[in-house]
């Protein structure tokens, strides 16, 4: 198992003939597991409010872990890591990123996988962790069209079946209104090129759905073979995520089945030495998790 850093630069032709700095750098980590090459591409990152990390916790219980880790203000970027995994037959997106519609800093897939010599109809699966908006709303490029359109599009039952419930809308929280709405509608735009699968299904080869749920209702992660995890966001975070496990968070929809989900996921990470692959973590979120004295670090070859 290869663990390799890249940064990924991305420069209009017109920059490089005028030699002007590139246009924008695409950050990354890739990964030799076995047969399997994969790479974590930037979709761009989220503004949030830090409120919707903290929810329920106390800002003087979370300031002292949140000092650690450099961050201060009001808001937070995370990044977003769409993972791209190849055997040489398959060519696998786990999400999508957030598409035009979502937020003006994010949404970059299409030029991210252009660095790479892709082209959107070279994706031959697609699979969804779950159904927030950065990760699904992607599927449908500016014309409301699908985007990957040679591909077959995975998603648990759970999940689909949430999302899919008419009564959603009226029944999640105000704040995430328009991730039902918005959610429905592209589900049903798929609707001809979408499977789903249940916990423990080996999807493809090699790549059995684990269930993760708490941050959303049918929420997946998906074990790769030779030892890796793509958990979504059953690890949302690199800092109160890891060293507070326990606590609950404000970006899942049920926090304490999230919490649970969470310290599940990280004890059996860090027991089997697994390597995790996560969509809002940094370096491009490929690295490990060490146990601390209370808690758990997220560790990458830069960090």
């Amino acid at each position: 198992m290869t663990l390799t850093r890249r940064a990924v630069l991305a420069t209009g032709t017109a920059g490089l003939a005028a030699g002007l700095c590139p246009l924008r750098a695409w950050s990354g980590a890739s990964l030799n597991l076995g047969d399997l090459q994969i790479d974590t591409l930037s979709d761009g990152h989220l503004v949030l409010p830090l409120s919707f990390a903290l929810g329920d916790i106390a800002p003087e219980d979370a300031a002292p872990i949140f000092a650690r880790y450099g961050i201060s203000g009001d808001t937070l970027e995370p990044p977003c890591n769409v993972t791209l995994v190849r055997d040489g037959t398959n060519t696998v997106l786990f999400d999508v990123g957030a598409g035009p519609d979502f937020m003006p800093s994010a949404g970059k897939l299409a030029e991210a996988l252009d660095t790479l010599g892709l082209a959107t109809e070279d994706v031959t699966h697609v699979v969804f962790t779950h159904g927030h908006p950065d990760h699904l709303w992607g599927a449908l490029d500016d014309f409301d069209d699908p985007m990957f359109i040679e591909a077959t599009h995975l998603i648990g039952k759970a999940e689909f079946d949430y999302w899919m419930d008419p009564a959603t809308v009226d029944t999640i929280d105000a704040g995430r209104t328009t991730f039902a709405v918005g959610a429905k509608r592209r589900l049903e735009e798929l609707a001809d090129a979408i499977a789903t699968f249940e916990d423990g299904d080996e999807i493809l080869p090699g790549i059995a759905a684990h269930a993760s749920y708490g941050h959303t209702p049918g929420h997946m992660s998906f074990e790769l073979a030779g030892g890796a995890m793509i958990v979504g966001d059953a690890v949302v975070n690199h800092h109160l995520a890891f060293e507070r496990p326990e606590w609950r968070s404000g970006s899942d929809q049920d926090p304490d089945m999230g919490a649970d989900t969470r310290v599940k996921l990280l004890d059996q990470i860090a027991s089997a030495q697994m390597t995790l692959i996560g969509f809002h973590l940094p370096g491009g979120g490929i690295g490990r998790v060490e146990r601390t004295a209370d808690g758990y670090r997220f560790v990458t070859e830069d960090m």
